[in-house]
């Protein structure tokens, strides 16, 4: 017997009009002193009415347009100096304009608005009774392809109905702050899993760096070697890299001010990525019973993937670390919400075809052996099995909710139950998929393709954000006694929801 599965109305499409103002270098530093020499040749009237121009046409489009072109003129007060120019004798109209002509708008998802994840929100407070208020992350694709990381807040009531709060009319980019501290020996080893390393470049950068040293450091030691040699393509190659995982520990502070849908994060730098894929949240709760969000995420730069944790208490704030040790290395890792007999718990796909498990004592490192947890067993899944999130904890175990990929390429949802205390056992499984494309899903940039980063349970329903075919996304509830009801035991079937007053929060 088919689930019940009721489609909610709400629905997100890609929207060219979210744009965020962007730092643009045109074919690299000799044509970008060229531009600035031939804004130096205006005089200070046309300066002026180019300018005014400038902010007549972008001013209303984003917030404080005028601090983000400063922001730029700090970034190419080198070519200032390579043209001829002293950047300290500047006006600040002229410093203004020279910034604007290397800025430019990006639509952050003018292209996919899909792999959505909903949690919790922290805030809880004004709400009506049986009312809970949720954050929706989602994979935003923009020009290139290049995929960001964004936010929707909203509401859902006690008959399980969603309404979102309307988009702000800005977007911003966080404030970066880059204060990590490394030690030299995990730091190495992140380049070897990353099939990075050249033990030459390693004796000659590394070996310059004390045990423990700040990104300053780092860059100080890689301007100095990239001066006193000629780099050949394999250096080169490992000194982008090293820069790179550097990059990848940073945190980012939004101002509060700043609605929740005003948010998005480039976690690294966009000269050095190809963006972010399918961050995956989950709400956390310490042993203390104190919590915290974290998503698991792969960052990409055209030449290498790096697993990545996100980490943030209230949306505004957030650290950002890569995932180190030798089995942190896949896409699709999903956190368990808690410890499990005292270890951080994590799904994962190492081999790209089944699902494990393993666990560690260190939330961002992975050194254990991963266990082997679901083999495809169904023809929708006979290509490969991934999760579509952290695990739900519910009375009855762990709730898994699946993908699998079968004939034609066809992704589908499914769902699995572990057992609560030792998830290494699976103790239930669906047979048939809980969410497939339909006719008007079903067409887009990837057809045939249903896809979630993390779901939640509400008032007895299991609630799924999902992606359609790689370009919009959607919202299913699902009925946790059917749900129950169809698993199919591979060890103790899981007791039926309503005779115990199911699940929820």
């Amino acid at each position: 017997m088919a689930i019940t599965v009721n489609r909610k109305p709400v629905h997100f499409a890609p929207d060219p009009k979210r744009v965020i103002a962007r730092f643009f270098l045109p074919g690299g530093a000799a044509r970008g002193a060229r531009i600035i020499a031939r804004i130096m040749g205006l005089g200070e009237e046309d300066t002026l009415e180019t300018l005014n121009q400038t902010l007549r046409d972008f001013s209303a489009r984003h917030r404080n347009i005028t601090r983000i072109f400063l922001k730029h003129f700090g970034r190419v007060e080198h070519l200032v100096r390579s043209a001829g120019f002293d950047p300290g004798t500047l006006s600040r109209e002229r410093q203004l304009l020279i910034g604007s002509y290397f800025t430019h708008e990006y639509a952050i998802e003018a292209a996919a608005f899909f792999n959505p994840s909903m949690v919790v929100d922290p805030d809880q407070a004004n709400l009506q009774e049986g009312q809970t208020r949720v954050i929706v992350s989602f994979r935003a694709t923009g020009e290139g392809h290049v995929s960001s990381l964004v936010f929707r807040g909203g509401i859902i009531d006690r008959h399980n109905h969603l309404e979102f709060r309307p988009c702000g009319r800005l977007v911003d980019e966080a404030e970066t702050i880059q204060d990590h501290v490394f030690v030299k020996q995990a730091f190495t080893g992140k380049l070897e899993e990353m099939k990075c390393h050249d033990h030459d470049v390693v004796d000659r950068i590394m070996g310059k760096l004390p045990d423990q040293f700040n990104f300053s450091e780092l860059r100080e030691v890689v301007r100095a070697h990239l001066q006193a040699t000629q780099s050949e393509f394999p250096t080169e190659k490992f000194i982008k890299a090293l820069v790179w995982l550097a990059n990848s520990h940073y945190d980012v502070i939004f101002s509060l001010d700043t609605a929740i849908s005003e948010r998005v994060i480039f976690p690294i730098a966009s000269a050095e990525s190809n963006g972010i894929e399918d961050a995956r949240f989950v709400r956390f709760t310490e042993d203390d019973d104190s919590v915290r969000y974290y998503a698991t995420y792969t960052a990409y730069n055209g030449m290498a993937i790096l697993p990545m944790l996100l980490e943030t208490e209230d949306f505004c704030h957030f650290k950002v670390r890569p995932m180190l040790g030798k089995n942190a290395r896949s896409k699709g890792m999903a956190l368990f919400p808690r410890k499990i007999n005292g270890r951080y718990a994590m799904l994962s796909r190492p081999d790209g075809e089944n699902s494990y498990i393993m666990f560690s004592d260190i939330v961002n490192l992975w050194e254990e052996p991963a266990q082997l947890l679901q083999q495809p067993a169904f023809p929708w899944e006979f290509v490969q099995l991934g999760n579509s999130g952290s695990p739900i904890e519910t009375a009855h175990g762990w709730l898994l909710i699946t993908h699998g990929v079968g004939s034609m390429r066809r992704y589908c949802l499914g769902a699995a139950m572990l057992d609560r205390d030792d998830p290494t056992r699976v103790i239930g499984r669906i047979a048939e998929p809980i969410l497939m494309a339909n006719d008007k899903e079903r067409e887009g940039y990837v057809p045939n393709v249903v896809y979630s980063c993390g779901s939640i349970i509400h008032h007895h329903e299991l609630i799924i954000p999902y992606a359609m075919s790689d370009y919009s996304s959607g919202f299913a509830a699902i009925p946790l006694a059917e749900l129950f009801e169809q698993m199919v035991a591979t060890g103790n079937r899981p007791p039926n929801p309503a005779a115990q007053g199911g699940c929820g929060i």
